[in-house]
């Protein structure tokens, strides 16, 4: 494969690096190796701004469909080097889910980006000797196979952490490891209906709705990499690892916000309520006069009232109900005639200018072509464009967050299934007649 021509852009302008390096913020467990393992040959080698900052870490990425991968992702992003590991013979199914380009994946392509691909049956017992091995030398494991399967593996945490007393081991199911429906099939569509998040979605007299998109795998992947630097952190201190236990079902509860206070204290239940708030309005989408939807939200009463004077209603201002944001919401039917009934006849364009004016809030609903030409999206780099020796120039959500003097970056796109697996077995001190018998045995 030819090499693409240059490393990503990073994610933000970042100050020149000084001259010495600064110090990751997490030490990696001290049988690693001190370098930096070197990306595939195919790949851009460097980092372009600064050394990041959990450059020395190592990642094991068990994981599949998709917090856990999607967590390790984000840890590679910032320099760890994640190694993924795939059974030889069944790939990691997000190479097949989704549309394909000339028969590649493209969902794979930025879930597995800044990851080495390995292969290895972990039911074999060269398989379990191999990832034992790997463990030694391993900061972070993140798995989310069904509780106890790594046990019947000889792989659960007595085992591992017995190899390396300083790895974190992170655990991504459905329901956690433990409680009655702890062994049950768990994905992220079932913690959006559990966490309540189906119930409050939709029109009022419509069904509960489900997102078309992995919401919950996402927001349990933001958590699970929070929990990790957690972890991490307590290892400076303690020296020892530990097990990170997240189900999935409690990150997007967490992100419901109040409802289990709202409901202990008052015994209420949030309603479905369309694109209605309880808490403010007006809150909606509006169509504006060339067609166009656009979303306003007033969740500051300087806004709301900044709003209904630019909408020429301020005489509203002054009704007693106008005052908080929650009898405001009781009065959502005079507030969005008002307010949809001005946008009904300007255009967008002229909406949002004069909303900008007004310094009120409000945006045109995107679909992925309008998110794709933003000016905004591009000046922030939020969509940015990764090499790809497979499929030539990609365009994909870039880093999370942007650093100041340590930026991530995406160094290459996902790689094919098990495109490393004879650089990270020989790293790990495997002679070619060991990997070759790992081979003949179906354990890689």
């Amino acid at each position: 494969m030819t090499p693409p021509p240059s490393p990503t852009t990073p994610a933000s302008p970042a100050s020149p690096a000084s001259p010495a390096s600064p110090t990751p913020p997490v030490s990696p467990t001290p049988s690693a190796s001190a370098a930096p393992v070197p990306p595939p040959s195919s790949v851009p080698a460097a980092f372009p701004v600064a050394a990041p900052p959990l450059e020395g870490l190592r990642v094991l990425d068990l994981a599949t469909l998709f917090a856990g991968p999607l967590a390790a992702m984000m840890l590679g992003d910032f320099g760890a080097d994640v190694v993924k590991v795939e059974h030889p013979r069944r790939p990691d199914p997000s190479r097949g889910h989704g549309p394909a380009k000339d028969g590649v994946g493209l969902w794979w392509k930025q879930l597995g980006r800044n990851k080495r691909t390995l292969t290895l049956d972990l039911s074999t017992p060269g398989g379990r000797d191999t990832l034992l091995r790997l463990a030694a030398t391993t900061d972070v494991l993140i798995e989310n196979f069904r509780p106890g399967t790594l046990e019947k593996w000889g792989l659960g945490w007595p085992e591992l952490s017995t190899a390396n007393p300083r790895l974190v081991m992170a655990r991504i199911t459905g329901f956690g490891q433990f409680g009655p429906y702890a062994h049950r099939p768990g994905f992220g569509t079932i913690a959006e209906a559990m966490s309540g998040f189906a119930a409050v979605t939709g029109e009022p007299d419509g069904p509960p709705t489900l997102p078309p998109f992995g919401l919950a795998d996402s927001v349990a992947a933001l958590a699970t990499s929070y929990a990790v630097m957690t972890a991490l952190a307590a290892r400076g201190t303690t020296g020892r690892g530990q097990v990170v236990d997240m189900a999935i079902i409690e990150p997007i509860l967490m992100a419901l916000g109040p409802q289990p206070l709202w409901y202990d204290q008052l015994g209420y239940v949030q309603p479905r309520t369309g694109n209605r708030s309880r808490n403010n309005a007006p809150r909606n989408i509006y169509r504006s006069a060339d067609g166009r939807w656009l979303a306003v939200s007033t969740s500051a009463q300087s806004v709301a009232e900044r709003v209904m004077r630019l909408v020429g209603r301020p005489e509203l201002i002054d009704e007693p109900w106008f005052a908080e944001g929650t009898t405001r919401a009781d009065h959502a039917d005079v507030l969005d005639e008002a307010v949809g009934g001005w946008i009904a006849r300007h255009t967008a364009d002229e909406a949002v200018t004069a909303f900008e004016k007004a310094e009120a809030a409000i945006a045109p609903v995107h679909d992925v072509r309008d998110v794709m030409e933003d000016p905004q999206y591009r000046a922030l780099d939020t969509v940015t464009e990764v090499p790809d020796p497979e499929l030539g120039p990609l365009r994909m959500q870039n880093v999370l967050f942007r650093l100041s003097e340590t930026p991530g970056a995406i160094r290459w796109a996902g790689r094919p299934h098990g495109a490393d697996t004879d650089a990270v077995l020989r790293e790990l001190g495997l002679s070619p007649d060991e990997i070759d018998a790992l081979r003949a045995e179906g354990a890689v």
